[in-house]
């Protein structure tokens, strides 16, 4: 990822990736994740799919205890504050997702809770 400005390969294959930098709600250390993102009207969104899992992904819990973040972003590394969208706003950019990359809208289906979407401001 980071030796080729963020783009990779495998599953992620063209696809736009970033490294999310929390701090652990429970621990306090430091973690790093690798998700998709949507870049949209200067706006960057990430989702907590967990690829359709019951739960949220363990760095969701963390940025809501936590929303100070860093992204790894376009060969950036930037500070930013992490804001769960509310359910009007959410819909409409998980609509956007899905639209672009199908497996985001298979993961919607396979769970029975709303995957958040988290809007990155910096």
């Amino acid at each position: 990822f980071r030796a080729n400005d963020g783009i990779v390969g495998g599953p992620f294959e063209g696809a736009p990736v970033l490294l999310l930098h929390t701090t652990g709600a429970k621990s306090g250390n430091l973690r790093v994740n690798p998700m998709m993102y949507l870049k949209l009207e200067g706006k960057v969104y990430v989702f907590a799919s967990k690829g359709g899992a019951d739960t949220n992904p363990d760095w969701y819990h963390n940025l809501a205890a936590n929303p100070k973040v860093t992204a790894e972003i376009d060969g950036e590394t930037v500070e930013a504050v992490a804001r769960v969208l509310t359910t009007e706003e959410r819909n409409a950019i998980y609509a956007v997702q899905s639209e672009r990359f199908p497996q985001f809208a298979e993961y919607e289906n396979k769970t029975s809770r709303v995957i958040p979407v988290i809007e990155l401001s910096w």
